[in-house]
Order: structure tokens, then sequence, then C-alpha cells
């Protein structure tokens, strides 16, 4: 983190996008300082960035494994404009739950709690092991597979549910692969992915 003063909020925000080279609604900032006096005009802010949130991700992590009882390594990295967590324990199934719904429910309160800090949004990134990104080729497998089929029979198909960057680790694997389309349908636990059939 950072701080950078002004007479005004606006002018300390000018400043920080100018030594930053970053454009405004790319800013992630708190004001600390706002004094509107007769004589006197500051204000402070303090810019943030994703290794802020990094390192919350971090100790948010640790106080709810440390509220749980459970004795959880915590590692992270920033990657591609992603906070990815790899927790270690021995007790992995647990953090994993079945069918990975343990995992999920841990991603998503972590990235509300890092948006919520910083009023922005983070994508967050969250393993146990190697279980996400052994899930990840599965998908991809899977939905390789059933896009052939597609193509093969130009009869459209729908696959299973998945979280959210499951799908999106699908979305990206087809976003080439030809003779087919991607869609996400559906609310919520049971939004899922067409592929669709496309003569080209």
């Amino acid at each position: 983190m950072k701080e950078f003063t002004g007479k005004t909020v606006e002018e300390a925000v000018a400043n920080a996008c100018s030594e930053l080279g970053v454009a405004e609604n790319r800013l992630v900032y708190e004001v600390l300082e706002e004094k509107k006096g007769l004589f006197k005009k500051v204000a402070r802010i303090v810019i943030y960035d994703i290794t802020d949130a990094r390192a919350y991700a971090e100790e948010y992590l640790n106080k709810v494994f440390e509220a749980m009882g459970l004795d959880v390594e915590v590692n992270s990295t920033v990657e591609d404009d992603i906070i990815k967590v790899v927790l270690e324990s021995d007790r992995n199934p647990i953090l994993i739950g079945k069918n990975g719904k343990t995992l999920q429910s841990l991603n998503e309160i972590t990235k509300l709690a890092v948006s919520n800090k910083y009023r922005h949004r983070y994508r967050v990134l969250l393993d146990v092991g190697d279980y996400k990104s052994e899930k990840y080729e599965k998908c991809v497998r899977i939905a390789i597979r059933v896009a052939k089929e597609v193509r093969r029979t130009k009869v459209d198909a729908e696959l299973d549910p998945m979280t959210p960057d499951e799908r999106r680790m699908v979305h990206n694997a087809l976003t080439d692969f030809r003779g087919v389309r991607t869609e996400s349908e559906g609310e919520g636990p049971n939004r899922r992915i067409f592929i669709r059939y496309v003569n080209d």
C-alpha cells in the first residue's frame, strides 16, 4: 500500500494515477483523511494493489482455520491477476468436502471477504493439493470429448453443472474449437455449459 495526498480527494487520486500510471477506474483506494478548513485543505488516500489483497486473503484464511481448530498451511501467489491460494493439511479431505463443496464454500467466503475489505472484485482461487488442477483437467477432457461428438453428430449437448472457475476453464479450452460454441445457462449451483453445433 502507498499513501498519496492532495488538496482534495480528487487531486490525491489524480496524483496516484499519474505516478502509478493507472487509470482511475483501476485504482483501489481508501480515504484516510479529508480536511476542508478555511485556510487549509488536505486529503490523504491509501492505494491498495493485488499483493495487499493476497496478504489479506492469507490472513483471513488463517483466522478461519484457527477458529475451526485445523492446522492448515496457507500459501498464495498472484498469477494473471488471480490470487491463487494452495492449502495443505493432514486433513485435506475435510477441506475439500463432498464433490469439492467445502472447498468451493471456502473459496466464496474468502473472495467475499477480500472484495468487501477493498471494495473491489478480485478473482480468488483456492486449491487443496492438486484437487482443483486435476478437476480442471477432467472437466476440460470431458468437454473436448463432448465437443467432438457434437461436431460429428451436429446435435447440441449439455454438461453437468460446474463451479464458475470450472466453467471458465471449459469456455477457454473450447474457444478455438471449430464447429462448436459454448454457452452458460441456469442459475446458481445448476448453472451449466451447453455445447452447440456451429456450421463453419
